[in-house]
């Protein structure tokens, strides 16, 4: 059981490189793209950034483990769902390496520990926002292919021929799951690193660097 299952999860990656290679040009664009149009977004953006920072350090806002985490989770089911319209888990994916972008470049003068902040967690978070990206485009490939499917039908009643659409195509939907289990399994490790252990990290790294 426990080996057709590490099978199917290498299948859904090894079949669906293709969506996962799209995600991660996608989040690698939006990131350069945030980073470079700072100076024009800065008069826009920052004030927002700003007041999150002022609501964290007042307690108005808690970075425990479960706002993190119910955050994050939100996001990478929405990446899959949107999948559903035409793709625009993409937009998502976007929008979140356009943000980290223009956070980084705010932080310039301090890129170091910039990142320090962000990698521990980030190498989990990010491969799980591509994951679950990849998975909206593999639930749209799903949906375009039973359509596709459905429309080729002649014989039989509606019902049948649905039926027979989803069987024909139910591996593609089941792939797509599968993507968005691991996404959800990687940003629940994203989250623990993030809660407890990038600030250890990253000063540890500080403290022997300097």
């Amino acid at each position: 059981m426990m080996l057709d299952f590490k099978k199917e999860i290498r299948l859904a990656f090894t079949e669906n490189k293709g969506a996962i290679g799209i995600a991660v040009a996608i989040l690698i664009f939006s990131l350069i793209l945030g980073y470079y149009l700072e100076p024009y977004l800065h008069a826009y953006l920052n004030p927002v950034v700003e007041n999150l920072s002022k609501q964290v350090e007042s307690g108005s806002i808690k970075l425990t483990f479960h706002s993190i985490f119910s955050n994050n989770i939100r996001i990478v089911f929405l990446m899959f769902i949107f999948g559903l319209l035409f793709c625009f888990s993409a937009l998502i994916l976007s929008f979140n390496g356009f943000f980290v972008g223009y956070f980084v470049a705010v932080n310039n003068n301090e890129l170091f520990k910039t990142l320090l902040m962000l990698i521990p967690h980030g190498i989990f978070e990010f491969s799980s926002c591509i994951i679950a990206c990849a998975s909206g485009f593999v639930l749209f490939k799903f949906l375009y292919r039973f359509l596709k499917a459905f429309a080729k039908k002649e014989e039989g009643s509606i019902s049948n021929q649905l039926y027979e659409s989803y069987v024909e195509n139910f591996d593609k939907l089941k792939q797509a799951i599968i993507l968005l289990m691991v996404a959800s399994v990687l940003m629940i490790i994203a989250g623990i690193f993030e809660v407890y252990l990038t600030i250890p990290i990253a000063n540890f790294i500080i403290s022997i660097s300097s």
